[in-house]
């Protein structure tokens, strides 16, 4: 009952809360991102959501125009990123428009973290077991995310995903976001964090 109806009826609430609440200063970072360099505050890219179907998800720009093209991004020392990116990406700012996604109904706020439609690969080299991740929508954080982030291995932080999606349930989703904020405050497991990278 908690997945099928009031997961759903809790990203509505929170979700448009949160847009809410947070409107004014997203409008800020979308000035200073613009400022900064140019190109679009907001970021689009396709990932993999419920059940395999891409969507469009929404971040803040923090890299420069085109940087998708020259490969995933790496590390906190990577040039691409310009000077108020790597701020949004030490605080975890940049994925403050993803509450639309959460509110659209492409995202949930606790998942999996959607990959990209070719890394660490496309949807049909997932295997039967993997897959079971993709059952829930992909969360604006989630399990894997609250213990280790990206410091842990694709197909040990698949696995945890596929856990999630087995054991789901309101109390474990008020854990991770327990978890989330208290890591966000800490910058705890955040790679991001390191040298400031001058554009």
């Amino acid at each position: 009952m908690y997945v099928k109806v009031w997961k759903r009826f809790f990203d509505i609430i929170l979700s448009a809360a949160g847009l809410i609440l947070f409107s004014i200063p997203m409008i800020i970072i979308a000035i200073a991102v613009k400022l900064d360099s140019p190109g679009p505050a907001i970021f689009k890219q396709k990932r993999l959501g419920k059940y395999g179907k891409v969507y469009t998800m929404y971040k803040f720009r923090s890299m420069c125009v085109g940087a998708e093209k020259s490969g995933v991004y790496s590390n906190n020392q990577d040039s691409r990123v310009s000077r108020v990116g790597s701020i949004l990406r030490k605080t975890s700012l940049d994925e403050l428009p993803q509450l639309w996604n959460v509110f659209k109904g492409d995202c949930s706020l606790v998942g999996f973290r959607s990959p990209l439609t070719y890394h660490p690969w496309s949807w049909e080299e997932y295997t039967d077991e993997e897959r079971k991740m993709f059952n829930l929508r992909p969360g604006i954080t989630g399990w894997a995310q609250v213990n280790g982030r990206k410091t842990v291995e694709w197909h040990e932080r698949i696995a945890m995903n596929v856990w999630y999606a087995e054991n789901c349930s309101i109390f474990l989703d008020i854990k991770i976001l327990l978890m989330t904020i208290y890591k966000v405050i800490n910058n705890a497991d955040n790679e991001n964090i390191g040298k400031t990278i001058d554009k």
